[in-house]
């Protein structure tokens, strides 16, 4: 199919530099409409623009667009998918995350040949881990430092009561497999998840999250050992508006997109 028009699910951080992007003409292609949790104030940001798209309801969205593009969190994603798949639309899921509780979502992309994009997001070297574990791979490892503020509310922390607030040296909060780090921190560490499906998968892949006062980014660090060699990939983020997404995880779904609509593709 060639796409000519997206559908956003979800008017925060992300889905706003969505609709920016197209309105700068930095995307080729047509924001067929948005729809947000959060009604009112998407409307709000809607009106700003000269020509705005529409605010649509999911059912009209999904049956006005080539691709849906959800910005929404992992909650809405298996749903979602059904509906989307269902109507013979791709999709473009940025809470991946959610794949790793749903994995019935990447079966039902490749039952129906309905294409799944999962973008980088907040990292990079995807293209590297992809090809390193054609071959055998001892071990991958995530360690994501970033600022209490961007940890705070976590089911992970608060279900064992956990306050980063007053903090006043680093903390290690968590230390597990990438499938216990998404579930326990769904908004913090897609990145995660992006990570573990890209190599040897969810409970393979081991993470640690630490809190460190005073960082003003958000900072990851990859580490893979194999056959091939040893990798390494460090990224220091600059947080958006919600301090939880970095401003690299909106430039990576702008470029995704672009991709997906650009016949010619550079890199894995």
């Amino acid at each position: 199919m060639v796409i000519k028009s997206i559908g956003i699910v979800g008017c925060g951080a992300i889905g706003k530099a969505l609709v920016k992007a197209v309105a700068d003409g930095k995307l080729a292609v047509r924001v067929a409409g948005v729809t947000s949790r959060s009604e009112k104030s998407a409307r709000e940001f809607l009106a700003a623009f000269k020509n705005p798209p529409p605010y649509l309801s999911l059912d009209e969205l999904v049956q006005a667009s080539d691709l849906i593009v959800e910005a929404a969190g992992g909650h809405v994603v298996a749903e979602l998918a059904t509906k989307v798949f269902a109507a013979g639309k791709d999709l473009m899921v940025i809470s991946v995350g959610a794949l790793l509780e749903y994995p019935e979502v990447m079966a039902e992309s490749r039952r129906t040949g309905c294409h799944l994009y999962v973008p980088s997001g907040a990292i990079a070297g995807l293209d590297g881990i992809k090809s390193a574990c054609v071959g055998e791979i001892s071990h991958v490892t995530h360690t994501t430092r970033k600022p209490p503020l961007g940890l705070e509310g976590a089911p992970y922390l608060v279900e064992r009561g956990i306050s980063l607030v007053g903090l006043q040296q680093e903390k290690e909060v968590f230390s597990g497999s990438a499938r216990e780090a998404c579930r326990g921190f769904p908004a913090n560490v897609n990145v995660t998840g992006a990570v573990s499906l890209a190599g040897i998968g969810p409970d393979q892949t081991r993470v640690r999250i630490l809190a460190v006062p005073g960082l003003t980014r958000n900072c990851h660090d990859i580490d893979i050992e194999g056959e091939f060699g040893k990798l390494h990939v460090h990224i220091e983020n600059v947080p958006s508006e919600n301090p939880k997404t970095g401003k690299l995880t909106a430039l990576s779904i702008i470029r995704a997109v672009q991709d997906v609509v650009d016949p010619v593709r550079i890199g894995n």
